[in-house]
């Protein structure tokens, strides 16, 4: 997994540079793919900002969270982030492929 992280009127210190990508390696162990992620940590005001855009295979998902706290946000955004790659790997899966009833040969 690629990560890109950069910061809008905020300086993206080493830790919490370390503290996205220790996150996101748990969003990427979901999915086997090749993933690319592109981080965009922010402040205005009182409110901390994390954006992210993750490029899937036929896909563009895009979460973000807001928090009072830097390190809340990107917790919000990485559980964010996992609840959408499962649903996206979810719908990718073919739900058909078991043995039914239906597709069976014999109508008992």
């Amino acid at each position: 997994m690629r990560i890109d992280i950069s910061g809008h009127q905020i300086d993206v210190t080493p830790a919490l540079r370390d503290y996205v990508q220790d996150k996101f390696a748990r969003v990427s162990r979901h999915y086997d793919h090749h993933l690319d992620a592109r981080v965009i940590l922010s402040v205005d005001k009182l409110e901390q900002k994390a954006e992210a855009t993750l490029s899937t295979p036929g896909k563009t998902l895009f979460a973000d969270a807001i928090a009072p706290d830097m390190y809340a946000a990107i917790d919000l955004l990485s559980d964010k982030l996992d609840r959408l790659l499962v649903k996206q790997k979810e719908k990718m899966t073919d739900h058909h492929r078991g043995q039914s009833a239906a597709r069976s040969d014999s109508f008992g």
